[in-house]
């Protein structure tokens, strides 16, 4: 290998390094599971090895190996990405699921190192640029023009209730409904997704749900309705 292709590839890893970085940064200032130094190193490694996918061609291809492919190692990063990406998705109670963004994010790192490998680096950059505006600023203008329907967030709400209690009651009150003595206290657009109830051995029940809100509905807001409501006893929230 020469001198100029030394340096071109050393050119190729540091811009792929440089990409990496965009992603971490993004990731890490929202405390998600892809960091700083993981989309750096899937950025450099992915980089890397289509580099020797590449110059292997160079190096061994020819008249000997017609049917030698230039991107068949770094076609195996695709595939093999997937593996990491699963590790930070986390399944947080019934059909909550958390991650899927950050695991996105891991295979588009790999892709962008391969691109930056291959000599994209203009198509690269433009995805950078993409990935940026369509992880931050797409959800804020979702946020300020989109539909109720659009903005909405997950909250896992368990309840312990007093024996004999109609539980009917308690589901309407959470929701929102209109009942005559809930009229000026009514919060429109919650909606249950999935409840159980369980009967406990002394007699109480147990209401664990999964409630849909709108983002200005805070999971503090809900639980003081809820632990505002007769003959409930314990409450436990989590935001999903």
């Amino acid at each position: 290998m020469s001198i100029d292709l030394h340096t071109e590839s050393i050119v190729k890893l540091l811009v792929a390094m440089l990409f990496g970085l965009f992603i971490g940064i993004d990731r890490q200032l929202k405390q998600k599971p892809l960091g700083i130094r993981t989309s750096m190193v899937i950025s450099i490694a992915s980089c890397l090895v289509t580099l020797v996918s590449i110059h292997a061609y160079d190096k061994f291809g020819g008249a000997e190996h017609p049917t030698m492919d230039p991107m068949r190692l770094a076609a195996q990063i695709v595939s093999g990405i997937g593996f990491l990406g699963a590790g930070v998705i986390l399944r947080r109670g019934g059909d909550a699921i958390s991650g899927l963004t950050s695991a996105a994010l891991i295979w588009t790192a790999s892709g962008i190192g391969i691109a930056v490998g291959a000599g994209f680096y203009l198509e690269a950059g433009y995805a950078v640029v993409l990935l940026m505006f369509a992880v931050n600023a797409v959800p804020l203008l979702i946020k300020a023009i989109g539909p109720e329907v659009l903005n909405k967030h997950e909250i896992s709400v368990r309840i312990i209730m007093e024996p004999n209690y109609v539980l009917t009651e308690v589901i309407q009150k959470i929701e929102g409904r209109p009942m005559t003595e809930q009229r000026k206290s009514r919060k429109p657009g919650r909606a249950i997704r999935r409840m159980k109830i369980k009967d406990l051995d002394d007699g109480r029940q147990l209401i664990d749900m999964v409630l849909s809100a709108p983002d200005h509905d805070y999971a503090t807001e809900i639980y003081y309705d809820v632990k505002k409501i007769e003959h409930v006893m314990s409450v436990e929230v989590e935001q999903l």
